[in-house]
C-alpha cells in the first residue's frame, strides 16, 4: 500500500485531480469531489499496473501541499 497526495481542482465543469509521486501525466475526473478522487485512485492503479513500479518516484519529495493567490501586475 502506498498514499499519494492528490490534488483536487473544482471548475465550472466538475472536478479533476491529479497525484503527486508519479513519473508521467495521471489525471482523474468526475462531477463530484469524491467522484474524481475514485477516478484517479483508479488511474494511478492503472499506471503502475501499465508501467511497473518504476512509474514511483523513490520518494515523492512532497510533505504538504498549499494553495496561495499571487498579485502580478501586467
Amino acid at each position: 500500500m502506498r498514499y499519494f497526495k492528490v490534488i483536487v481542482e473544482k471548475h465550472p465543469e466538475g472536478y479533476v485531480a491529479y497525484p503527486m509521486g508519479l513519473k508521467g501525466v495521471v489525471i482523474g475526473e468526475g462531477e463530484t469531489y469524491e467522484d474524481a478522487l475514485a477516478d484517479v485512485q483508479s488511474a494511478i492503479r492503472f499506471h503502475i499496473e501499465t508501467f511497473g513500479l518504476e512509474a514511483l518516484e523513490a520518494e515523492s519529495p512532497v510533505l504538504d501541499a498549499f494553495i496561495a493567490e499571487a498579485t502580478v501586475t501586467l
